[in-house]
């Protein structure tokens, strides 16, 4: 169970009509054209070069296929919060990035750290996503052994993301990269998932970000086998995580109803092992549903065992639009497929999210009185943010003893 260091503060859910603060935010990024940062504060950076480095502060994620994803984890050893270690609930804000593969500017997963992972795609009406659920031993990434960790996600309670200005982006829904402005993902010492959800209005509410004490199995349920990795295709659950017969739970209740189950699979790949690629961010595979491959590239480490098993299962939670789309956006993969600009043409959207109660954490934080406005742009995307807490709810707040 993935329960993250610093537990929200349950007093605030009895206060469901009481928002104690909104952020809304416009901005939109695109791979080739990245800032430096992309969120004032930020730790680390968004332009981060093709050259992959341990040292490599790097926040963007990448999550294309179960050959081709990264991870969340922590820059040091250290840190200045908490008891002072690298678990996942003390460097959340700074967390950096660590890929698979090479090329993206980012830290490596090193070889034989994932043992097994399960990649679904996700295309419907009512929602598209990728997502990778998997585990191994993660003390690779700087996280200590025995940390419970926690969830990440583009809001936080300060309403500035987790890592703090980090960046997803997904080539798998439409054979171009694509920023993701909602996503979810839950990491601890020894298992992980991660969803990013394609913009549109049932977004937010699949890539729900306010069950950060319930594990990956309630927000984003899926395989997490070991021993195996897969790309599969993946029918959507029939409600979001959450919500009950179009009644939302809210974390901090009485008692927590059943995670939904994870979505029937079908036309399933599995490889023997993954990673050890690198790859090209000028180019970005086809979003046709080819399934031609190639083992000519000596830099592979993955080969294909099965492909397009036409039997449908709910206990794999992995994704295959085909052995070419899983791979061939690396060079450990050769697809005879055309390969795009990677520039996204998808318009500026925006997204906007007021965190439920339950949500705000009892830290330390600065609250101003009356309504606080503040703008900025940055590089390719500009951001305006804005937050408040009304005078009433800072009585309140402090009468409480909550307002810090």
């Amino acid at each position: 169970m993935i329960s993250p260091i610093r537990p929200r503060n349950t007093i605030l859910a009895a206060l469901p009509v009481m928002a104690i603060a909104s952020a809304q935010y416009t901005a939109t990024y695109y791979v080739g054209s990245l800032p430096g940062s992309s969120e004032e504060g930020q730790s680390g950076t968004n332009a981060c070069g093709t050259s992959s480095s341990q040292s490599s502060e790097c926040q963007n994620v990448y999550v294309n296929s179960v050959s081709d994803f990264c991870l969340w984890g922590p820059p040091a050893t250290t840190s200045d919060e908490g008891d002072g270690t690298s678990k996942i609930g003390n460097v959340e804000q700074v967390v950096v990035s660590y890929c698979l593969n090479d090329g993206y500017g980012t830290r490596i997963i090193p070889a034989g750290t994932i043992t097994g992972a399960h990649f679904i795609k996700v295309q419907s009406e009512k929602v598209s996503y990728v997502q990778v659920n998997g585990v191994g031993d993660l003390t690779s990434l700087l996280i200590p052994a025995g940390d419970d960790g926690g969830e990440l996600d583009p809001h936080s309670w300060t309403g500035l993301g987790n890592p703090q200005g980090g960046l997803v982006f997904t080539n798998a829904l439409t054979g171009s990269y694509e920023q993701t402005h909602e996503w979810t993902s839950f990491i601890d010492a020894g298992s992980f998932c991660i969803r990013a959800c394609q913009d549109g209005p049932n977004a937010a509410g699949y890539c729900q970000h306010i069950y950060d004490t319930l594990s990956c199995d309630f927000t984003v349920p899926g395989d997490s086998s070991a021993g195996s990795f897969t790309d599969c295709l993946s029918d959507p659950t029939d409600e979001e995580p959450g919500v009950y017969d179009g009644s939302t739970f809210y974390q901090g209740a009485s008692s927590t109803p059943a995670p939904h189950p994870a979505g029937a699979t079908s036309a399933c790949t599995t490889y023997s092992t993954i990673g050890g690629g690198s790859v090209n961010l000028a180019a970005s595979p086809s979003s046709s549903s080819s399934s031609s491959t190639s083992s000519s590239s000596t830099s592979s480490v993955i080969t294909t065992s099965s492909s397009n098993s036409a039997s449908s299962t709910s206990a794999a939670s992995s994704n295959s639009s085909s052995a070419s789309a899983a791979a061939s956006s690396t060079s450990a993969s050769v697809s005879s497929t055309t390969s795009v600009s990677a520039s996204s043409t998808t318009s500026s959207l925006s997204v906007s999210r007021t965190p439920s109660p339950s949500a705000s954490r009892s830290a330390s934080a600065s609250v101003s009185i009356g309504a606080a406005a503040a703008s900025q742009s940055t590089g390719a995307g500009s951001k305006t943010a804005m937050g408040g807490v009304s005078v009433f709810t800072a009585i309140l707040l402090s009468g409480l003893g909550l307002l810090f």
